[in-house]
C-alpha cells in the first residue's frame, strides 16, 4: 500500500494512493497515520480491504504532508555508500555511524526548505528512509531487522556543511535546522518492496542531476542497520532510519562547491518511492 497523508500543515487526513492512482479517503476507517497504526496488523488488514470501496479524494491543489504522524525519533546513518565515501575521501566505517535528526525538522515532501541564517554551505541528500513497524530491541540478525520494518519513504537529509563540520561538537548543528527533512509522498508498506538493496535514487538542483545511485552501493544494507541500531537504542513504531546518501553531494565536488542558494529547486526520486519537490528560501 502508499499511504499519505494530505492537507495543510497540522491538519492532515489519512489517505492511501490505490493501485490504479486514484487518492482515497482513510479517515473514516483510521484517525491517522502513525506508529500505533503501523503496528496494528488488523487495521492495516481492514484498509486493504476497504481499499477499492473507500471514498476517492480530488487532489487538485491539495498538500500532500508528511506520511507519518507522531514520529519518535529519527536516526541517521552516516557515510553509508562505498561511493559517497569514496567522494568525500572518507574510510568506509567500519561499524555504522549513527546520528539523530529531530522529529520537527520534517516537512511535506513539496514544502519550502528554509536556507538558515548566515549558511554558505547547505548541501543536498537524497536516502531511503525506514519507517519501524515493530519495536526491536537487541535483535539478533538482519533478517531480523527487516521483519522489523513496516515501509520506505524517501527523505531528504538537507545538510549545512559548515555548521556540521567546522563549528565544533557534533553533526548535530548542521543537521537539526528547520524543515532539513522532507519526506513522502507515501509511505511505501515493506511488501512492496521487494528488495531494498536495488531501489534507484536521484537527485536534481534547478534541472541538473547532480546524484544517480542505488542502494546496491549500501556499506551496511537495511536489515543490519535496523539490527546494529537496536542495540544501542530501543527502535519503536513510527521511528524513522534515514540510510544514508550516495554519491553526488555537494560537498563532494571540486571547489567552487555549488552549495545551495535561496532560489534553487531540488527534486529527488526513488525508484516506486515516489517523487519530492522543494524550493529553497531564506530563513
Amino acid at each position: 500500500m502508499k499511504l499519505l497523508r494530505v492537507g495543510t500543515a497540522g491538519q492532515e487526513r489519512p489517505a492511501l494512493l490505490d493501485a490504479e492512482g486514484t487518492l482515497r479517503d482513510l479517515s473514516g476507517l483510521v484517525a491517522d497515520i502513525d506508529g500505533a497504526l503501523l503496528a496494528d496488523g488488523a487495521a492495516l488488514g481492514r484498509i486493504r480491504a476497504a481499499a477499492g470501496e473507500l471514498p476517492a479524494l480530488d487532489g487538485a491543489g491539495l498538500r500532500i504532508g508528511p506520511p507519518l504522524a507522531r514520529i519518535g525519533k529519527i536516526v541517521c546513518i552516516g557515510l553509508n555508500y562505498h561511493d559517497h565515501a569514496r567522494e568525500t575521501g572518507a574510510e568506509p566505517p567500519s561499524e555504522p555511524v549513527i546520528f539523530l535528526k529531530a522529529a520537527d525538522t520534517v516537512v511535506g515532501p513539496n514544502d519550502t526548505v528554509l536556507v538558515p541564517r548566515g549558511s554558505v554551505k547547505t548541501d543536498w541528500e537524497v536516502e531511503l528512509a525506514v519507517v519501524i513497524g515493530r519495536t526491536a530491541r537487541y535483535l539478533e540478525s538482519a533478517e531480523e531487522g527487516l521483519a522489523h520494518v513496516a515501509g520506505y519513504a524517501v527523505a531528504h537529509d538537507v545538510s549545512e556543511r559548515e555548521f556540521q563540520i567546522e563549528r565544533g561538537g557534533t553533526w548535530d548543528k548542521g543537521k537539526n535546522c528547520e524543515t532539513f527533512n522532507p519526506l513522502g509522498p507515501w509511505l511505501v508498506t515493506a511488501d512492496e518492496v521487494a528488495d531494498p538493496q536495488d531501489l534507484s535514487l536521484r537527485l536534481w538542483v534547478n534541472g541538473e542531476l547532480k546524484q544517480d545511485g542505488t542502494t546496491a552501493e549500501q556499506i551496511f544494507p537495511v536489515g543490519e542497520v535496523v539490527r546494529y541500531v537496536s542495540h544501542f537504542m530501543t527502535l519503536h513504531p513510527g521511528d524513522v532510519i534515514n540510510t544514508g546518501t550516495p554519491a553526488g553531494v555537494a560537498l563532494g565536488r571540486p571547489e567552487p562547491k555549488p552549495y545551495l542558494r535561496a532560489g534553487d529547486v531540488v527534486e529527488l526520486e526513488i525508484a516506486g518511492l515516489g517523487r519530492q519537490r522543494q524550493e529553497f528560501k531564506g530563513a
